[in-house]
């Protein structure tokens, strides 16, 4: 299914890029202009992303940032 009509990716492109190491939403965007153009798919493409990233067995970067970086700090 096509997620982001704007750069046309799709639901599978997405979990390709999971596999391929993309562990990172933001990385994601850079990589495929994902919920970057007009935005209206962020949820969804973020949602997907979240899926692909749980069923590879990994934690994501916002995932792990939460995890690691004490309350009312940034993560560097």
């Amino acid at each position: 299914m096509i997620i982001c009509l704007c750069h046309r990716v799709s639901d599978r492109d997405i979990r390709t890029a999971v596999q391929s190491g993309t562990l990172s939403f933001d990385l994601l965007q850079d990589e495929t202009g994902v919920s970057t153009g007009c935005g209206r798919c962020h949820d969804c493409a973020r949602e997907v992303f979240d899926g692909a990233v749980a069923t590879r067995g990994g934690c994501s970067t916002a995932a792990l940032t939460a995890l690691i970086a004490p309350a009312g700090l940034s993560a560097r």
